[in-house]
């Protein structure tokens, strides 16, 4: 049976403001620089500041907007223009939006296939190579097994071939350049590297090692290689020194990200030293002021002055003026509550890191955490966490990501807490000064550390030394 009921609750909801806020907070200077010309270009109410007068003008349109609004020339009761009407994104019927591909480089793949150009090939066999080409990881490496890529040769091309065919054609492509491309594993990878080198004693025994001691080489059982392949400790060395410099994934040596090779850092913050005080910055250069345009206030005063004298026209004109007014005054406020916060959180980060910031040691950085920044601008972590998002900070000892100057805090045996990234730095310099033929186990370094003042378990050694990319000790054994 079904039956109505009235149900009355409180419930928080985000004004347009706190929205476009939060939207803005998490926008890099660069992407904000990109949102302000995006929103120029869709509200024409909206306009750069370009000196004092249109500044005045601002805050003229700022005062007209309290005095009066879009109610106060709309009759309520008329209900005579479709909501529709109201809502624009200011393009033509006849715009088409299109995308525009950006131009690079020679991919990975066309660059081996233009290489078939110096083989003597038929047409099924040159099919069959762009085909195995294709099958290539971008790192240089042909992942599939063979019979599965017959198979498909056969259903997608329909070309007849045999693994045998394939096999013949793959050795074409695995004297391409750079060298090791079309290998099938890392033993193969570093087989077809050694092969294209100078036929030497130290380039026959690493070939060997590869080849006969390859399981061996990986776990750095240098005693059991010497043994097997009767080699002394000096021409082991050399040739181990040989197989170091080889290229384990051949294809990123052509890459294709060359939007991440032209990728440039633009500093958020800026930090100065000025009479030894402190003072931040925002990085504001290339973002523009922004302000309602006088045109548009004017416009709006006007059909003001026409209240219940005005035709649906009319009404509708003035109904898209103050929308678009609106609108704008929200954004600009959103972006004067953007920079408050990003400026009030970057000062409660500098004041805790003070001591750093001034000597550029990274050991007098103090241990914090979001928490501890949210306490003191009683912000939500989460808008913490979204001011920190890809923002960088400049600073006259080099621009580092405000992720950095965070780190959790270890307890000491005097009763102090220090920065985890103090922890990281000592036992860096630990396993960098160990004897190599002979390294240290995590138990070791525990008790290193505990030797230096500073008592931590074994398994957050352990953590700290994966965090730093440090292999454990056999694997650092070198001869």
């Amino acid at each position: 049976m079904l039956k109505q009921t009235q149900n009355l609750k409180q419930q928080q909801k985000l004004t347009p403001l706190q929205l476009q806020t939060i939207k803005l907070l998490e926008l890099t200077t660069i992407e904000l620089e990109e949102r302000i010309k995006s929103e120029i270009e869709e509200n024409p109410a909206l306009d750069e500041s370009e000196n004092a007068e249109q500044n005045e003008l601002e805050a003229t349109a700022e005062k007209n907007e309290d005095e009066f609004s879009i109610k106060d020339y709309l009759d309520d009761e008329d209900d005579s223009i479709p909501s529709y009407k109201s809502q624009t994104h200011n393009y033509s019927n006849n715009i088409k939006k299109t995308d525009y591909a950006l131009s690079s480089g020679e991919s990975f793949q066309q660059y081996l296939i233009d290489q078939l150009g110096f083989h003597s090939l038929n047409e099924h066999q040159r099919s069959i190579a762009i085909f195995l080409i294709g099958s290539i990881d971008d790192d240089g490496y042909l992942r599939r097994d063979l019979n599965f890529i017959c198979d498909d040769i056969v259903f997608k091309q329909n070309i007849n071939t045999n693994k045998e065919e394939l096999e013949h054609i793959l050795k074409i492509i695995q004297s391409f350049e750079p060298a090791g491309v079309g290998c099938r594993n890392l033993q193969e990878c570093l087989l077809l590297q050694l092969d294209v080198k100078q036929h030497t004693q130290t380039v026959n025994d690493a070939k060997k090692i590869i080849s006969k001691c390859f399981d061996e080489f990986t776990k750095k059982h240098y005693d059991k290689i010497s043994r097997k392949l009767d080699i002394n400790e000096d021409d082991l060395r050399n040739a181990i020194s040989e197989i170091v410099k080889l290229n384990p994934k051949p294809g990123n040596l052509f890459s294709d990200d060359y939007s991440e090779q032209g990728k440039t850092i633009i500093p958020d913050f800026v930090l100065d030293i000025k009479d030894g005080e402190l003072v931040i910055e925002l990085n504001s250069y290339n973002v523009p002021d922004l302000h309602v345009n006088a045109n548009y206030v004017q416009m709006m005063r006007q059909y003001a002055s026409k209240k219940g004298k005005m035709s649906v026209h009319d009404k509708e004109t003035a109904q898209f003026i103050g929308q678009k007014i609106t609108s704008a005054k929200y954004f600009i406020d959103a972006i004067r509550q953007r920079h408050r916060t990003l400026l009030n959180v970057m000062k409660i980060i500098v004041d805790l890191q003070r001591n750093y910031f001034l000597s550029g040691d990274e050991d007098q950085m103090k241990p914090m955490i979001l928490k501890d920044i949210a306490a003191r601008t009683n912000l939500d972590v989460s808008t913490i966490s979204r001011v920190l998002n890809g923002k960088y900070i400049q600073t006259y000892f080099g621009i580092f990501p405000l992720r950095y100057l965070f780190s959790e805090s270890v307890h000491v045996k005097d009763g102090e807490d220090v920065s985890s990234r103090e922890i990281k730095a000592i036992l860096q310099k630990c396993i960098n000064d160990e004897d190599k033929s002979n390294p240290l186990v995590d138990a070791q370094l525990v008790a290193t550390l505990k030797e230096k003042g500073y008592s931590i378990a074994r398994r957050t050694v352990a953590k700290y030394r994966e965090q730093l990319n440090i292999p454990v000790a056999r694997l650092r054994k070198e001869i």
